[in-house]
């Protein structure tokens, strides 16, 4: 009953119209009284910011808001795979024979996730990981690793939480919300990198079309809340053991690449 009642909710609040005005609203300049009280809400670090809090004419470019260069310390050893975003590593598991995984107790499918059996087909027992950023979190996206775009396609067209709740009472949220799926070539490997949208109708933003990426370069934004998930080929990537969940931030090693430097 809870289930229904709160996919009730979220549908009543979430189609076009409603985006729309919430969208346009954190566009103008009557939103910019609310990102100081915001900030204070979510214990936003003034200190990383690039800006002051009157810098910033609306709540969309707070939220969208860049950190002062050379604040995040990048990890450029060769084999390791750094966070592409400040959040939570809430999970790491291997895809199973069945192109599942099983995320707090529900099962999802990175073949619909990914538009299709033959995407996910590579990522058959390999490592996923799942990065969960919340409303406190900086919200642009930067790339793993040094590669080369393969591919980058949009899914989906409504956007549900992805936080506990979503979660718990959403169906299917990480596999069926508003996505953007990139896949990037590091030599033999390929990663698939999906930006899964949260609330908000194409909450993920592109800003980076070059065909090949730098390590910890800028490549999109979040304009609302989010999650990344990653996808290994199977012996292809080993995780960083940690405690989960556990806070992590762009630039920080989650991992090591198998694969060996020619």
């Amino acid at each position: 009953m809870k289930e229904i009642l709160y996919r009730a909710l979220i549908r009543a609040t979430n189609g076009p119209v409603f985006s729309s005005i919430v969208s346009r609203f954190a566009r103008s300049s009557l939103s910019q009284p609310f990102i100081k009280p915001y900030a204070k809400v979510f214990r936003i670090n003034q200190n990383e910011m690039d800006g002051s809090w009157n810098s910033y004419p609306n709540l969309h470019t707070f939220f969208t808001r860049r950190l002062k260069a050379g604040i995040r310390p990048i990890d450029n050893q060769y084999d390791t795979v750094i966070s592409p975003v400040d959040g939570v590593i809430e999970d790491i598991g291997k895809v199973d024979l069945s192109q599942d995984i099983m995320v707090k107790g529900k099962k999802y499918s990175i073949a619909e996730m990914l538009g299709g059996k033959e995407q996910a087909k590579e990522f058959v027992e390999g490592i996923y990981m799942i990065i969960y950023l919340s409303p406190s979190h900086y919200h642009r996206i930067h790339s793993p690793l040094a590669g080369k775009k393969i591919n980058q396609y949009s899914l989906g067209n409504r956007s549900f939480p992805v936080n506990a709740l979503g979660l718990k009472y959403g169906k299917a949220t990480l596999a069926t919300n508003y996505r953007i799926i990139t896949i990037l070539q590091h030599e033999k490997m390929r990663l698939a990198m999906v930006k899964v949208g949260a609330m908000m109708i194409n909450s993920v933003q592109v800003i980076n079309q070059n065909d090949t990426w730098k390590k910890g370069e800028e490549v999109a934004y979040f304009s609302f809340g989010s999650t990344v998930i990653m996808l290994f080929p199977q012996a292809a990537f080993e995780p960083k053991l940690q405690a989960l969940p556990t806070p992590v931030k762009y630039g920080e090693p989650i991992g090591k690449i198998k694969t060996k430097r020619p």
